[in-house]
């Protein structure tokens, strides 16, 4: 009879009962305890099928793996900060899940830090980075620790691997992984324009960010090309909010001239605005057309549906993992990824 789970511990009703071994899994999934020790720590050194039986065997033996033990000998955590600037935002959810499924197949767990603008927390951190206690790290807040947007500032001493997703880093010297905000806004702002609209509003994300500044240009490229002129008066301020949509909307309804049709650079922003119109009596789109960015999860199902640029979120989230893991592993790995857009057409915009 297989003794494995019945000696050297503590005692349930006469049976000695003792915690299944790294040697009992790899007998029991007939190999070695180094093949077992790599299934597990670099899983893409082990073939499928041998991981697969690892797996099962973990599974049947109940082996729960010493993680300080591991950390001890290897000297890495096995663990990566991924730095949010807001959590509670919708547009991070797939992206999350792209980095988290990636960095699970390479044998990496992911701590998220949600700084929501606090100083403190970014402080936080920032020494927990440096301190080592995680293996690299993804910025999607725009800026390294200890700097501002605008690169002011001197960035803490840490030397693990970065990554840039999605909000560029332009004056750091690490991989960036994005989309071209400024061609995929451009192209929102003709597309608007093709349809016969001459007075497009623009609703703006924080005068801060990066991606903001690209996807501002990109709309004042678009309304160039199309030939119409730019009027500051139909810039409204914004910050990827539903609140900011709300607020855009109340400022709308309350002017005597109103646009015909409003680019919002956040699809929050752009279901704010509409249920702001939809409250006041305006229709969409045969009173205003409104148009979103990024393609959440609420776009397809807002009413109306929402027309948008549609960003491969989950696709970055693994585009920047994989990028992270090769450098954690001592591989090349290219300084830019840029991810195709896609104009989704949906019922929230018509022609004049």
């Amino acid at each position: 009879m297989d003794d494995v789970g019945q000696k050297d511990g503590p005692e349930h009703g006469g049976i000695t009962i003792r915690a299944a071994r790294i040697q009992d899994v790899a007998k029991l999934a007939d190999v070695s305890t180094a093949t077992v020790s790599r299934a597990l720590a670099t899983p893409e050194r082990v073939s499928p099928e041998a991981r697969a039986r690892v797996l099962e065997a973990i599974a049947k033996t109940g082996y729960v793996p010493n993680p300080a033990a591991r950390t001890l000998r290897s000297q890495k955590t096995y663990m990566v900060l991924v730095v949010l600037p807001d959590l509670s935002n919708t547009f991070f959810s797939k992206i999350l899940r792209g980095i988290e499924e990636t960095l699970f197949e390479a044998g990496y767990g992911m701590i998220i830090s949600d700084l929501d603008g606090s100083p403190e927390k970014e402080a936080h951190f920032a020494a927990f980075t440096a301190a080592g206690r995680v293996d690299g790290a993804i910025l999607l807040n725009g800026h390294l620790f200890g700097q501002s947007r605008e690169g002011e500032g001197q960035p803490a001493r840490i030397t693990i691997p970065l990554v840039a997703l999605c909000e560029a880093i332009p004056a750091a010297d690490i991989p960036q992984i994005e989309i071209d905000n400024r061609t995929a806004a451009c192209r929102m702002t003709q597309h608007l324009a093709s349809l016969g609209h001459r007075r497009i509003a623009y609703v703006s994300g924080p005068a801060s960010n990066s991606l903001e500044r690209d996807r501002f240009q990109g709309f004042k490229d678009g309304l160039e090309t199309a030939g119409l002129p730019f009027d500051p008066a139909l810039v409204l301020p914004g910050d990827y909010t539903i609140e900011a949509g709300v607020r855009a909307g109340r400022e709308l309804v309350a002017r005597s001239t109103r646009p015909t049709a409003v680019f919002c650079t956040s699809d929050e922003m752009a279901i704010g605005l509409m249920r702001t119109l939809f409250s006041a009596g305006l229709r969409v789109p045969e009173d205003i057309s409104v148009a979103g960015f990024d393609d959440i999860e609420f776009a397809a199902v807002a009413e109306p549906p929402l027309t948008t640029m549609h960003q491969p979120r989950r696709e970055l989230g693994q585009a920047a993992a994989s990028v992270l893991i090769d450098l954690l592993q001592g591989r090349p790995s290219p300084k830019l990824i840029r991810l195709e857009t896609e104009l989704v057409i949906r019922d929230s915009v018509a022609a004049l």
